[in-house]
């Protein structure tokens, strides 16, 4: 999906990802964040992790996307929030933007791990910045159950891009990380993030008949729609990962 599709579609959610309200305090809680704490969160889309953050836990924050409207929104909430202070957000590209190395206490890549060409890459690219005893937070897919072709090609996942929720640990593993915690979204959080979606190229499409992508548009809707009410809900989970790097004489890299 194209950028401009994504913003479009986007336009109802404030997280850009099946992790409910609950959700994100629940991992807020699980992390226990405490006043200072730094965080870079790659691809953050509308910052609303950041902002909600800082203001629960008084965090200090760094957003990175490629997005101008969805940082736009990230602007806006940090200050309908009054976190502005304590948060900010760079408009690149997550999967070459580089800060001051080992820096940051928590690095969060929630639901973007094409930026390093799948999880292990994006792990990668995460640990750069990552300091010494911090620790990751990754939200990824996995299957629920091993899905049939008609599947993968209905949902459009190419055959080895995501794995089982064992499988998903073995990788992050094999990238020299260990699991610590995890969140999973179920059900209900996917249809709270596809669902508004629906709704909002619905309302796209009414609004600008004769923009030149609607033919594409109604494409997207169409295979949406069906995709998930017949594969998505059933085989696609979808979790955030809390990790740490192992310890050098156990790092299997």
């Amino acid at each position: 999906m194209s950028l401009r599709f994504h913003e479009i579609a986007g336009s109802r959610n404030q997280i850009l990802n099946p992790l409910t309200d609950d959700k994100l305090r629940l991992l807020g809680e699980i992390c226990g964040f405490t006043p200072g704490t730094r965080i870079l969160d790659l691809a953050c889309g509308k910052g609303e992790l950041l902002s909600r953050w800082a203001a629960e836990y008084a965090i200090e924050g760094l957003g990175v996307d490629i997005s101008k409207v969805f940082l736009d929104a990230a602007k806006n909430r940090a200050e309908e929030l009054s976190v502005a202070d304590r948060v900010n957000f760079v408009e690149a590209d997550a999967s070459t933007y580089m800060d001051v190395p080992n820096s940051y206490d928590v690095v969060s890549c929630i639901g973007a791990t094409w930026i390093g060409g799948g999880l292990q890459g994006t792990l990668s690219l995460m640990r750069r910045s990552l300091r010494p005893g911090g620790i990751v937070l990754v939200g990824d897919c996995y299957w629920t159950s091993p899905p049939p072709p008609e599947a993968r090609a209905a949902l459009q996942i190419g055959a080895d891009e995501f794995t089982s929720l064992i499988g998903t640990a073995d990788r992050a593993e094999e990238a020299g990380f260990e699991l610590l915690e995890m969140v999973l979204a179920d059900p209900d959080s996917w249809d709270r993030y596809v669902a508004p979606q629906w709704w909002a190229v619905s309302d796209w499409l009414r609004d600008n008949p004769d923009d030149p992508d609607v033919p594409a548009m109604r494409d997207f809707l169409t295979r949406s729609r069906r995709s998930h009410l017949e594969y998505g809900r059933h085989y696609l989970g979808w979790g955030v990962f809390v990790l740490r790097p192992l310890p050098t004489d156990e790092n299997p890299t």
